[in-house]
């Protein structure tokens, strides 16, 4: 698996570039946000073909970049879950109303459930249910690689916020200990700002659990 990440916007969102190798072109973009300029740049240095915007939640900041990511590559599908689905067009949940420049997208071409399978080429992705900083937030796991894209549910020493519209911090706690500490201690966590960590080192030291 090749992973690039690209840090995006006044809000720092870690965009994740995922390929199944260094010698394959076809990608998924997770997350993209506010100010994907480099984003683009990158895809288009590397020649690179994104199949699938996967989204890990429907906060503004993980979502801005869609509309010029189609603008550059056609109308790549946008994948959520199918609680989320709706902050897509609405600008006070997506929480644009808070930047005084409201975002309202399209309808997905696809919703995801927990226990839902994303495939790319030979990898395969399974959709994780960590719901706490939004309703319907989900991580990306690949068994095989050993990695898994978690958004705003666990960051290295810390956990996403629950005071936004929506939030749930009983159900946040819930989701990381029963859907992510148990993955391998050595299964390496991809966050949506901030440092990347692993399951173990959280486990021994984030001081939320």
């Amino acid at each position: 698996m090749e992973i690039d990440c690209v840090v995006l916007g006044d809000f720092a969102t870690n965009c994740y570039v995922v390929r199944e190798s260094n010698a394959t072109k076809e990608c998924l973009i997770i997350d993209p946000g506010y100010g994907a300029e480099p984003l683009v740049e990158l895809l288009q240095t590397k020649k690179l073909q994104p199949q699938r915007i996967l989204l890990t939640h429907g906060h503004c900041d993980h979502i801005a970049g869609i509309k010029l990511l189609r603008k550059k590559f056609g109308a790549v599908p946008v994948c959520i879950s199918k609680a989320d689905a709706p902050m897509l067009s609405n600008d006070k949940k997506n929480l644009t109303w808070m930047t005084g420049n409201l975002l309202r997208l399209d309808e997905p071409e696809e919703m995801f459930e927990p226990g839902d399978t994303i495939y790319l080429g030979a990898l395969e992705f399974e959709v994780l249910s960590t719901p706490g900083h939004t309703p319907g937030s989900v991580s990306f796991y690949c068994a095989r690689e050993k990695v898994v894209f978690v958004g705003d549910a666990l960051f290295a020493g810390s956990i996403g916020r629950t005071d936004f519209p929506g939030g749930d911090l009983q159900a946040l706690l819930k989701g990381v200990r029963e859907q992510l500490f148990t993955l391998p201690d050595e299964t390496r966590v991809y966050t949506g700002h901030g440092p990347a960590t692993t399951t173990g080192m959280e486990k021994r030291t984030n001081p939320f659990f």
